[in-house]
């Protein structure tokens, strides 16, 4: 962290050496993101200040609510802010009362236009708006330095000639004006696509002052192209602003649309990353207050010890887990997705080609003889890694992708043994390898959302009048069954036959022993990557 002042850092930016850059932000958040994006300044946009407000660019927004806006946005950054002050919000009296105010929230600078006030945004008509007169402006800025305690805090002169249809000879003329008046830098904009206004008054205005530039119109103009030109500053001015604008209206039009929140709720910000960005003390308590459960109660199991032939020369070398989807391993998506809800205790069973399988921050149980026994024998072996000490766990496949929805979901349901059906089940019978199709105690309904659902038959010989779904792949163990667990599966793996028994037989068992099994249901957002197909499938998941 520096230890410059807020205005030295500011100064120190306008004057250096090389073409800086700051970045428009509106509020106390979104200055935070420019912060941390690894800007070294704020552009206090009036624009978009005025437009979270949802009022227009107008001075519709008084002078004193912007001043409550940017103490938030100040209070919440250590990098300096340049407001854009538009017209000084009146006269000079105003403008005197106005930088008194800034210096006490701790804004480094103010740019300052000259037009009327109440201004109208340069965009708009910018060809019909009047502009002040030079003189009258001119003392507004000798007003405004006068008024200044810190001698480091600046004022920039925005000069609209070319904005209002004057040319060059004006812009010069104005830009001259103001610089005598104390200006510590000029603002000149232009409203054309391309920057031959600008540049030609860099061309001849020189190295007199700094000169800042606003190329939301020019964009496509190479940013070298500023740097030859010796400009000082370069404001992205409403970028951030645009940008959520348009990810809030398709997020508004998907729920309106689908009415849940499964579509966008892993594409959007998890709670827990706008309490950090509000820098909250009370994160931890907020965490045990909106998470499923602490972190420390919760655990995961993956199994994926077995090749996955049926992906031919992608598993040659490494593990169907291994296989990448977009750039990263299967079983990486998954561990994203189970510490996205605060599980960091993960358990891998690893087998075929199991130096393949080097993932970090994981456990890993091996079954070196994973192509003589099956799923239950894997299970086992996680589960006497935890030598006793067990959490809540969910147990699922290194083969199947989920949202994040569904072990959250899991964790909450307090029964001892819950998994998660499919009720949409209908040509999806190449599921049915995870363990068959189930038969519940009551179908997918309102009537199932507002009553507890069990399990009373999983196979492949439920009878299609049966089927209430495919299960899923996911199954909740709590603490204190996991030692239950671990009794039966050793009960069931003492007899020879069983050496190569799967999940489904571990759900007869349970059953015949009259244990209940919770069902969740839900309707899609998982894949079972059983093929090539799917592999492709998943880089759109």
């Amino acid at each position: 962290m520096t230890n410059q002042t807020k205005t030295q850092q500011f100064k120190n930016l306008l004057l250096s050496d090389q073409l800086e850059f700051i970045c428009e932000a509106h509020n106390g958040l979104s200055a935070k993101i420019v912060e941390e994006a690894g800007f070294k300044g704020i552009w206090g946009s009036g624009l978009t200040i005025s437009a979270q407000f949802g009022v227009r660019d107008n001075n519709e927004a008084s002078w004193t609510q912007v001043l409550d806006n940017l103490e938030f946005m100040s209070d919440a950054t250590q990098i300096p802010i340049l407001l854009d002050g538009d017209t000084g919000y009146g006269n000079f009296n105003n403008m005197q009362r106005l930088i008194r105010k800034l210096e006490q929230r701790h804004i480094a600078a103010v740019c300052i236009e000259d037009k009327l006030f109440p201004k109208t945004n340069s965009f708009l008509k910018g060809d019909a708006q009047p502009m002040a007169d030079m003189d009258e402006f001119c003392g507004k800025i000798k007003a405004g330095k006068d008024a200044q305690t810190d001698d480091d805090f600046c004022i920039i002169a925005r000069v609209e000639a070319f904005i209002c249809g004057w040319g060059l000879a004006e812009a010069l003329r104005r830009a001259e004006a103001y610089h005598q008046a104390g200006a510590d830098g000029i603002l000149i904009h232009s409203a054309l696509a391309i920057p031959d206004e600008i540049l030609a008054f860099k061309r001849e205005w020189g190295n007199r002052s700094p000169v800042v530039i606003v190329p939301t119109k020019y964009y496509s103009t190479p940013t070298e192209i500023f740097r030859q030109s010796g400009f000082s500053m370069v404001i992205w001015a409403n970028h951030l602003l645009r940008s959520a604008v348009t990810t809030m209206q398709k997020t508004a039009q998907t729920l309106m649309e689908n009415q849940h929140l499964l579509a966008i709720e892993d594409r959007i910000a998890p709670v827990s990353e706008v309490f950090r960005l509000q820098g909250a003390a009370e994160l931890q308590e907020a965490e045990k207050r909106y998470l499923p459960q602490n972190a420390e109660n919760m655990a995961a199991i993956v199994l994926a010890a077995s090749r996955g032939d049926e992906l031919g020369e992608l598993t040659e070398d490494k593990p169907k887990t291994m296989v990448p989807i977009q750039g990263m391993p299967i079983l990486s998506h998954i561990v994203d997705a189970y510490n996205a809800v605060g599980v960091k205790n993960i358990t891998v069973v690893r087998g075929y080609k199991k130096e393949a399988v080097t993932l970090p921050n994981l456990t890993y149980a091996d079954n070196d003889d994973f192509a003589s026994t099956g799923e239950l024998d894997s299970l086992l072996k996680a589960l006497r890694t935890k030598k006793g000490t067990f959490q809540d766990t969910i147990i699922s496949y290194g083969d199947v992708l989920f949202n994040q929805y569904i072990p959250q979901t899991l964790f909450h349901a307090p029964e001892d043994f819950v998994i998660s059906v499919d009720s949409q089940w209908e040509g999806r019978t190449s599921y049915s390898r995870l363990g068959g199709f189930a038969e519940c105690t009551t179908p997918n309904s309102r009537k199932a959302f507002h009553s507890k659902v069990y399990l009373t038959k999983l196979g492949h010989d439920v009878t299609e009048g049966s089927i209430h779904g495919v299960w899923m792949g996911f199954l909740k163990v709590s603490s204190k069954a996991c030692e239950q667990l671990q009794e039966i599966l050793e009960h069931l793996l003492a007899d020879p036959a069983n050496r190569k028994a799967g999940m489904s037989e571990l759900f007869q068992e349970l059953l015949r022993r009259n244990h209940s099994i919770r069902v969740l249901y839900t309707v899609g957002h998982w894949l079972d990557i059983n093929s090539l197909e799917d592999v492709v499938q998943a880089g759109e998941f």
